[in-house]
């Protein structure tokens, strides 16, 4: 699989030009603390003690700089300054790969805490992948500026602690599900199980696949400027 894991067979074909190296990200986009690993590759990506890895993963056409660092799964962040255009340029993250039947499933649970910019077009959001890649389930916990979701609206329903509004779409390569929290939230668990199992029982949308990754980072669309995300706390948990 290829170091872009959001997206992979759509991401494969974007990647066009090269991105323009940035000498002046480095000092940009350190924490305060000097991070044990910092990536402005447009791929760059690094594996915690505990089985997470990061990605810096820009993806996107009309790119402009980013750099992630990282401490841990944990605690990391990223400082992007891509222009103000419309699309998609990046999706840095951090993934544990679950790598288990829905079926087989008895919990999976997340948790987290960030710090987002009040400027710039992004969310915050989950990205669960089942193994073959052929479903893309987004969990949206926080959105600014001008971005939104692939596909039609499904309406709403109230799952895994939170009310979500959901979408329902096809990017050409995956069907995707899409989960927008009603209220934003920049820390909280999110049983995830429940919304994954509401997919296959009750909508009929896919069937016993097994869970592969469960990302979480943040899809960027514009940050004029350089802007700074942060994870604070992070975690996955299934059995």
């Amino acid at each position: 699989m290829a170091p872009s894991a959001h997206h992979p067979v759509r991401r494969r074909t974007l990647l066009g030009a090269a991105l323009a190296a940035s000498a002046a990200i480095a000092l940009a986009a350190a924490p305060a603390q000097a991070a044990i690993w910092s990536s402005s590759d447009q791929w760059g990506n690094y594996t915690t003690s505990d089985g997470y890895t990061l990605y810096n993963n820009i993806w996107g056409s009309g790119a402009g700089s980013q750099s992630i660092w990282a401490n841990s799964s944990s605690n990391w962040g990223v400082w992007a300054n891509h222009p103000n255009t419309g699309g998609i340029k990046s999706y840095p993250n951090a993934k544990k790969v679950v790598n288990k039947p829905l079926s087989s499933l008895s919990s999976l649970t997340s948790s987290y805490n960030v710090t987002v910019p009040s400027s710039g077009a992004y969310n915050t959001s989950y990205d669960i992948w089942d193994s073959d890649y052929d479903y893309e389930v987004m969990l949206w916990v926080n959105y600014n500026g001008a971005v939104g979701p692939l596909g039609t609206s499904q309406g709403n329903v109230t799952l895994g602690g939170h009310t979500w509004t959901v979408y329902k779409g096809n990017n050409g390569a995956n069907e995707v599900f899409s989960f927008l929290r009603t209220s934003d939230s920049t820390s909280g668990t999110v049983n995830i199980l429940p919304i994954l199992k509401w997919i296959k029982d009750t909508k009929g949308w896919w069937g016993n696949e097994t869970i592969g990754d469960v990302q979480f980072g943040y899809e960027i669309t514009s940050s004029s400027g350089g802007l700074d995300f942060r994870t604070n706390s992070f975690k996955v948990s299934s059995s």
